[in-house]
């Protein structure tokens, strides 16, 4: 079996402030080294699970966050943006038994987390089909198009709180919650034990043969709010999008490569 890892590292275990994240910055080496523990501990509970062969995506900024030495010698790291419409799935298909997120964060305009955003900090907010749509959201439909079931989420309560709605038994772990700005979290070595022992309890193949693909709505309509109204101008040129108002962009279709596709150019 094989199990593709996607992640992103603004829900990590203390993660608060953006200087943590950026590549570069003296704050985000130690966050650098949490993302790939977080990543690594998802790998070791699906190889002792049952999995073969792991494949991690490195989805954050740069995507050449996770220090690949610190993740288990079976592992196989994406690194870098390939620069298809997939993005944070780039190189997941067909042939995978399943995604598990780690690190994932509350969406724009919400209060789960100091860092709440989705896909680009110059967004407002993105609905999809009406909702505030997150980037676990938007991934698991892309996986779902796919035909890839998601197995496993780990990130702020925010997060995890919403993923639940949207697939109710899905297995998450909290890593910490967010209040205003500030955060309150587990221990880093606590959340990396409770990770991994997450994933090699849920990661068996029984429970991979029970997992199923999210189910698709017929037809999707995303709504993409720009805080600097001349972006949001420039890409209601986008073939098929229009200008809702001066800072919103909707792009509609029945096809959601279609929206992926408008996802990269314009967001």
């Amino acid at each position: 079996m094989k199990l593709f890892v996607c992640a992103d590292i603004e829900g990590c275990c203390g993660i608060t402030d953006w200087s943590e994240t950026q590549p570069g910055s003296p704050q985000s080496e130690a966050f650098r080294k949490q993302m790939t523990e977080e990543v690594a501990a998802v790998c070791r509970g699906a190889l002792e699970a049952g999995f073969d062969r792991v494949v991690v995506r490195d989805a954050h900024d740069s995507a050449r966050n996770l220090l690949p030495e610190l993740l288990p010698e079976q592992t196989r790291i994406y690194r870098g943006w390939t620069g298809d419409p997939y993005g944070m799935l780039s190189g997941l298909d067909g042939s995978f038994a399943g995604v598990v997120f780690t690190g994932f964060h509350s969406p724009a305009r919400t209060g789960g987390s100091p860092l709440a955003h989705t896909m680009d900090t110059g967004l407002y907010e993105v609905r999809l089909n009406g909702r505030i749509a997150s980037e676990f959201l938007l991934n698991t439909y892309a996986a779902a198009r796919i035909g890839v079931p998601v197995l496993m989420l780990t990130g702020d309560y925010g997060i995890c709180f919403d993923a639940e709605k949207e697939l109710p038994t899905l297995p998450t772990v909290c890593t910490q919650v967010g209040n205003g700005g500030g955060t309150l979290s587990l221990h880093p070595r606590a959340a990396v034990s409770l990770i991994e022992r997450m994933a090699a309890t849920v990661l068996t193949p029984e429970c991979v043969r029970t997992a199923a693909a999210l189910r698709l709505p017929d037809s999707f309509m995303l709504e993409a709010s720009y805080k600097a109204h001349p972006r949001a101008y420039r890409n209601s040129f986008y073939p098929g999008a229009f200008l809702r108002d001066a800072n919103t962009v909707v792009f509609e279709s029945d096809d959601f490569y279609e929206i992926l596709r408008f996802m990269h150019f314009c967001l």
